[in-house]
């Protein structure tokens, strides 16, 4: 629809943000921090490429001059509109309990191959179920429309079983042979709270270099900006944005702060930079928020933080929760910068 009547994306944005703010006024504390987690953790590597592919197909039909801003932004409004419907379920509803997490004993290489035994299978099923639509729709497109060439279908097909067992291995050694909740714990009862931060900054610049969208965005805003953004700049921008996000997290795990102190005034400072910078910079920036906080981060820094807050005896739902949403907003702030900086020199090599 934005396409179609050519809304601006700023206008939708500020609208989606300012109907968060709001209902996170009357959602229940315990799942304020579940509910922005909530949008951050639907955007990974098999939605990230495919919806960024269908706005680059979309916006490049029209092929007027605003192609470019339009092929981005897709992505943004897939992390808010969910924080959304979640704020609004808050209002009816409140967790309760702790972790439902367990670390198994393992005595032996043998107990952990049999883990992995036991454990595999599902995944198989999930990331079936996962692709399946997505190679259906190809296929009706394929007779349809596409008519693509056999070699090119060979190399779509590698491509998706690629994905298929890569998503598989990830997801279950993530799941069964890494215990980062076991570390955050560990962390918290070893290290001094300074520690925790500083580790919390190093992993968090770590991770997100690893994210398999982050290499899709990457390539596609250095192609669309035509070196204007270069892959390696936006990948420094996002690696510090995270840092710095992950050690704000660790200092909530350590202080009980709510995720609103730092959320609200981070987007509303986007908010307000998405009015001074290039269109097409803005829907990069909330783009690369959603990007960031992928499995990587959902899978590792949540129980992480989760750990830590269990040891410490906060609150998971008020403390450790909120996580991968900081995660989400500090690269569009980051982002955002990098539009004003072009935006400036943009104006003095006019003048």
């Amino acid at each position: 629809m934005r396409i179609l009547f050519r809304l601006p994306l700023s206008y939708i944005l500020v609208g989606c943000y300012l109907a968060a703010f709001i209902f996170s006024k009357f959602t229940g504390p315990d799942f304020l921090s579940i509910a922005w987690e909530s949008g951050a953790v639907t955007t990974g590597p098999i939605l990230v490429p495919f919806v960024m592919a269908l706005g680059l197909g979309l916006a490049s039909v029209r092929g007027d001059k605003t192609t470019e801003e339009e092929s981005f932004g897709f992505v943004a409004l897939t992390l808010i509109v969910p924080i959304i419907i979640v704020l609004v379920i808050g209002l009816f509803f409140t967790p309760s309990g702790g972790s439902a997490m367990e670390v198994p004993v393992l005595q032996s290489f043998s107990d952990l191959v049999a883990l992995y035994r036991t454990n595999i299978g599902e995944y198989f099923l999930q990331i079936a179920v996962a692709l399946l639509p997505m190679i259906l729709l190809f296929a009706v497109f394929q007779v349809w429309k596409l008519r693509l060439k056999t070699k090119k279908i060979l190399k779509i097909a590698a491509g998706t079983v690629y994905t298929y067992f890569g998503l598989i291995l990830f997801l279950a050694s993530a799941n069964i042979g890494f215990m980062p909740d076991q570390l955050g714990a560990i962390l918290i009862e070893n290290v001094s709270s300074l520690t925790l931060v500083l580790v919390g900054l190093v992993i968090g610049y770590f991770v997100v270099a690893a994210e398999p969208a982050v290499f899709v965005l990457k390539r596609q805003v250095e192609e669309v900006t035509e070196g204007a953004i270069s892959g390696r700049a936006m990948g420094i921008g996002l690696s510090a944005g995270v840092a710095i996000s992950v050690g704000l997290a660790m200092l909530r795990v350590l202080k009980g702060l709510s995720t609103l102190y730092f959320v609200i005034p981070g987007y509303i400072v986007a908010l307000i930079l998405a009015f001074y910078i290039p269109p097409l910079f803005n829907s990069i920036a909330f783009d690369s928020g959603a990007v960031a906080s992928g499995p990587l981060a959902a899978t590792f820094m949540l129980p992480l933080a989760i750990g830590a807050s269990e040891a410490a005896g906060g609150n998971i739902y008020t403390d450790a929760f909120g996580i991968v949403a900081l995660v989400a907003m500090t690269p569009v702030i980051t982002l955002s910068l990098f539009g004003l900086v072009f935006a400036v020199k943009l104006r003095l090599a006019e003048r």
